[in-house]
């Protein structure tokens, strides 16, 4: 038996299709290198083994009969640890959490499902996710593909470990201010976050409901398409004939460069210079309303998550990591008159912003002004965790204050994404242009 668990999605779909892949033996594979890989308890917080075999056993009945649901019927994927599962715990990677047990799927779960993908199991995150970084020594930290002293990025950590180390054929986590998109870039995947309210968050733990949002993370644009239609219960955005040539992209040069290290600073060049050489008008843009957006997030987005969390925080704060306590804690420092002028600022920044760009196609930045931060440095100097923690989310989270869709792209350079931000529900157009850029990069 061919070993088929390092193929996209897409492939594996295709394959599925035409009768050269069985979704049973395609599971047992990846169920197989699951129970083999070092570092499966770093990645899976637990898995599903039996729901998985029952799913892949449809999925070949319904390929037999030649009544497949969608491309990706047949195909494992792992779920971050804050999607409901029915039956199983779902714990958002804190040990306040510990035993919670749900009765029903989460949504965008029961749309993958009626899709005919097959639930691997749940994958470790970031505390409660509230962290760019990937770092939970409550529960664990999964692995980096590249460099075992580097964390993975988060907070769907180990959802991009999955696919990294071929435990999954795509992963799907949140992103609440790049969430997707951080651990995408620092394992070398393509990270979509959707638009707030594409995505159905019923049944999903929040952190900031104003903010989450529903993405996967995979191997290839394609299969960030087919996964959103999955997920969404809708046909998946057509890429065919997808080209660069004559695209409007911006490069966006307020805030993003700031204190950003070298080797991020080269990809992006290198990254922008490809694109233009394969006919892609690039401009550069200034927009002080980003810098002026930045400057809430303290207020926007701590408020609502210690709003959300306060009771059960402070009914066992000892269970929790410090550093995370901290800046749940740091919501408490804010009025409500001071949160609701807050949400009136950013309405009139992302107003701005649409007017700014309205004549581009998509804004490019680095998905993350800095490598991967050491692991073990983290946990011993407290100035080095706050200062790379803020600048691992510092460029996501522009996609989400001003309310777009966005992508993370490898650029070929290990450890450093490219970023293409895209109007609101404007998946569709972002994601033929990743599909091209794709091409360019690899």
């Amino acid at each position: 038996m061919t070993d088929d668990t390092d193929q996209t999605a897409a492939a594996l779909g295709r394959g599925i299709e035409v009768g050269n892949i069985d979704p049973v033996d395609l599971t047992e594979a990846f169920l197989s290198k699951i129970h083999d890989c070092p570092h499966r308890d770093q990645i899976y917080a637990r898995t599903t083994p039996e729901r998985a075999r029952a799913e892949a056993r449809a999925a070949r009945d319904r390929a037999r009969l030649g009544l497949r649901r969608s491309p990706l019927d047949g195909v494992p994927v792992s779920w971050k640890d804050l999607f409901d599962t029915a039956g199983v715990a779902t714990e958002a990677g804190t040990a306040l959490l510990a035993g919670r047990t749900p009765d029903t799927d989460a949504a965008v779960l029961q749309n993958a499902s009626g899709a005919g993908l097959v639930c691997l199991g749940k994958t470790h995150m970031s505390e409660l996710a509230f962290s760019g970084i990937g770092l939970n020594p409550v529960t664990a930290t999964p692995p980096n593909r590249h460099d075992a002293n580097w964390v993975p990025g988060g907070s769907s950590s180990g959802a991009a470990a999955s696919v990294a180390f071929d435990l999954a054929a795509a992963g799907i986590g949140s992103d609440t201010g790049g969430s997707v998109r951080i651990p995408s870039a620092w394992n070398d995947l393509v990270g979509l976050k959707t638009t707030h309210g594409l995505l159905s968050l019923s049944g999903a733990v929040p952190l900031a409901s104003a903010f989450d949002t529903v993405g996967p993370l995979c191997r290839s644009v394609a299969d960030a398409a087919l996964l959103l239609g999955a997920l969404s219960g809708t046909k998946a955005p057509d890429l065919r004939g997808a080209q660069l040539a004559g695209a409007r992209l911006a490069v966006l040069d307020t805030v993003a460069f700031d204190d950003i290290r070298d080797t991020p600073r080269a990809a992006f060049d290198e990254a922008v210079a490809k694109l233009a050489k394969a006919g892609a008008h690039v401009s550069h843009i200034d927009a002080p309303e980003v810098a002026e957006a930045m400057a809430l997030s303290g207020v926007l987005f701590a408020t609502e998550a210690y709003g959300t969390w306060a009771e059960v925080i402070e009914a066992a704060p000892e269970k929790m990591f410090p550093p995370i306590l901290e800046r749940f804690r740091s919501g408490q420092a804010f009025s409500a008159p001071a949160y609701v002028a807050a949400w009136r600022a950013l309405d009139r920044a992302r107003k701005q912003w649409a007017a700014r760009v309205a004549g581009v196609d998509a804004v490019l930045t680095p998905t993350a002004p800095i490598l991967p931060p050491d692991r073990a440095r983290l946990l011993t100097d407290e100035a080095y965790y706050t200062t790379e923690n803020l600048l691992a989310l510092r460029n996501t989270r522009i996609g989400n204050l001003m309310g777009l869709c966005g992508i993370s792209l490898p650029t070929g350079t290990p450890a450093c994404g490219l970023q293409v931000l895209a109007p609101a529900f404007a998946e569709a157009r972002l994601l033929r242009l990743g599909a091209a850029m794709e091409k360019v990069l690899s």
